[in-house]
């Protein structure tokens, strides 16, 4: 049964019926019902050249990555939350569109999708402070979801971000609690407003507690493993190398882990780790006990949000702006102990990169 004779045979128009099935709220709760029920009869499923033929929408989701930050794509990170937001695309039909682009190109890339139709709304990766792209988008009329914040913003504008402040202040609390003084700090790339937050939270932590911030233990990267582990060889191998570190991402801590190794130092012995975003489909922590103690936040589960506010969105463009801050929860692992007593600087300088 195509679209057309399911309209017929609910004597219903083929817009009402797609609206219905896609879950419009201008079609009555009643009517909704009915068509879906009808559809599940008779093994009815749109298509979406129909249902955008009978909406005028696109039914495609854009997500626009810049050139310099294309490894986003193959990062785990980046591939849990599309999978996520994927999950609820594929349920209420619509398909995605990546589009790679120029650092330059990147607004205009926002105007081209617009203008042309290619979608019916985005998702804003990796926003930073004043974040032109919100207010391109708002001058647009594109509907959006922002995954973060992007603050000071003078506009209304909806995302889900997480509690990146009070994360790394927990995390540093743990460690400063476990005696640890000298913590290094591998964030992400500066000047993203959740490295920003994470930093702040790091600062915050150490001031509490009398303690100055030593900027040279102090690094931002790509949140890779290769970074992890560079970075780490670098604090460990100085003079007065930290006793413990606090990692951006889950695959940082797996190259702080292999520093740690190398140099033939125990991990939660004589150097501890505290990581952040340890639940990726793909990396695992560990078994029953995890390998990193982890500030936990599902990836994942913040992609199906931001797709579901965004397809909400699009279905109601004057609804009031929803915006969701997510508290985490930490995890203890193996990768955390007390501060040593010895004095790390006696690391056989051989072993040192």
């Amino acid at each position: 049964m195509n679209l057309k004779q399911l309209s017929e045979t609910l004597g219903l128009s083929q817009t009402t019926v797609s609206r219905a099935l896609g879950g419009y709220p201008e079609v009555k709760a009643s009517t909704r019902a009915m068509v879906q029920k009808a559809a599940q009869t008779h093994n009815y499923s749109p298509s979406r050249r129909a249902t955008s033929l009978a909406t005028g929408r696109s039914m495609a989701i854009g997500h626009v990555i810049r050139q310099s930050s294309n490894h986003e794509i193959v990062n785990p990170i980046f591939a849990d939350f599309v999978s996520g937001a994927g999950e609820v695309y594929a349920k209420s039909g619509y398909d995605m569109l990546v589009s790679v682009v120029s650092d330059t190109d990147e607004l205009q890339a926002y105007r081209d999708l617009a203008g042309k139709g290619s979608v019916d709304g985005v998702i804003v990766h990796c926003p930073v402070p004043q974040d032109p792209r919100i207010t391109v988008l708002n001058d647009l009329g594109l509907p959006f979801v922002v995954h973060g914040r992007a603050e000071p913003q003078k506009l209304d504008y909806s995302y889900v971000d997480i509690n990146n402040f009070g994360a790394f202040k927990m995390a540093t609390d743990l460690l400063l609690d476990l005696g640890h003084e000298r913590i290094g700090l591998l964030n992400g790339i500066k000047g993203i407003d959740f490295t920003d937050r994470r930093d702040r939270g790091y600062t915050k932590a150490l001031e509490d507690r009398g303690l100055s911030v030593d900027p040279d233990l102090i690094g931002h990267h790509e949140m890779t493993e290769h970074a992890g582990h560079s970075g780490a060889m670098r604090l460990l191998s100085g003079p007065n190398p930290p006793t413990a570190f606090l990692v951006s991402s889950v695959v940082m801590a797996l190259g702080v882990h292999r520093a740690v190794a190398e140099l033939g130092l125990k991990l939660g012995h004589d150097v501890s780790i505290v990581s952040h975003d340890d639940v990726l489909s793909y990396i695992g922590n560990g078994g029953t006990t995890p390998l990193f103690t982890a500030t936990r936040s599902s990836v994942r589960a913040a992609g199906k949000r931001c797709a579901e506010l965004l397809i909400d969105r699009i279905k109601s463009p004057a609804s009031p702006c929803i915006q969701e801050v997510w508290d985490v929860t930490l995890h203890m692992g193996q990768s955390t102990g007390p501060a040593p007593q010895h004095n790390m600087a006696q690391v056989p300088s051989a072993q040192r990169a």
